[in-house]
């Protein structure tokens, strides 16, 4: 992992991702201009635009190249085969491409973004899971996609999982215990219970590093920021700690 700074901005990046073919990023609460809760996807575009504008210009990239999907806490993947200058993709939290200067993205603030790069098959992905979407298992889903779309394959994948709430800090009620207990065959890898009967504390990164490996990816090239939203007030954005009305941090890959 290593911090980015762009004039008034700090980014973070993975390490197992940097490659000379292929930007991306997730951005911080720092340096965003306006009220400073930063918000790429929205009812109406003043909510949004000027910090897709904002972010673009920090990789001089323009606003159209940004893609970005309406995230509805699904398994729904959207293959992006050509630029949407700037259109939203309806009802889905999972973005995969092989199109050049194109920039997906995804927006979290306590759920997991997750970055996928085939440096072969030049493909990359960028997931939103949340507790629904990991017990959905959107991230395996999502690979097996990139597998029947474009032939990658998994040893040649690299992943990174992004900031997002950590296990001591998500505590869960009885139905997200529930459904991990009915996708996870480790779920007491990633369950701990809590004080309060029938709760427990959900672990997302370990659950999603569970469904990487699952399709086949080496847990050597799955690398885990290790960054809690939560914890982290003065970096980044948290639902759980500020309420829905927070900001979001966007995460983004782009093959150059």
């Amino acid at each position: 992992m290593k911090e980015l700074k762009i004039d008034t901005k700090l980014f973070y990046q993975f390490d197992t991702l940097t490659n000379d073919g292929f930007l991306h990023f997730t951005s911080t609460k720092k340096g965003w201009r306006g009220d400073g809760r930063s918000r790429f996807t929205g009812d109406s575009e003043e909510t949004y635009q000027a910090y897709r504008q904002e972010l673009a210009a920090s990789f001089s990239l323009s606003s159209s190249q940004l893609v970005f999907p309406r995230q509805t806490h699904t398994d729904h993947i959207t293959v992006v085969t050509e630029p949407l200058n700037g259109a939203e993709i309806p009802d889905t939290d999972a973005l995969i491409t092989n199109i050049p200067g194109l920039c997906i993205c995804v927006q979290t603030a306590d759920c997991v973004p997750i970055l996928i790069c085939d440096p072969v098959k030049k493909v990359v992905a960028a997931i939103h899971a949340g507790w629904r979407g990991t017990a959905s298992l959107i991230s395996a889903k999502t690979v097996e996609k990139m597998i029947q779309e474009f032939g990658c394959d998994p040893n040649n994948l690299i992943a990174g999982i992004g900031p997002s709430i950590s296990a001591p800090n998500y505590e869960v009620g009885v139905e997200v215990v529930d459904a991990v207990r009915k996708n996870f065959w480790n779920h007491e890898n990633i369950l701990t219970p809590s004080k309060t009967d029938g709760k427990a504390y959900l672990d997302l990164w370990t659950a999603n590093q569970t469904l990487l490996e699952s399709t086949g990816i080496p847990s050597s090239q799955i690398e885990i920021m290790g960054l809690c939203s939560f914890d982290g007030k003065d970096a980044f954005y948290s639902a759980r700690r500020d309420g829905g009305a927070t900001g979001r941090m966007v995460t983004g890959i782009m093959i150059l």
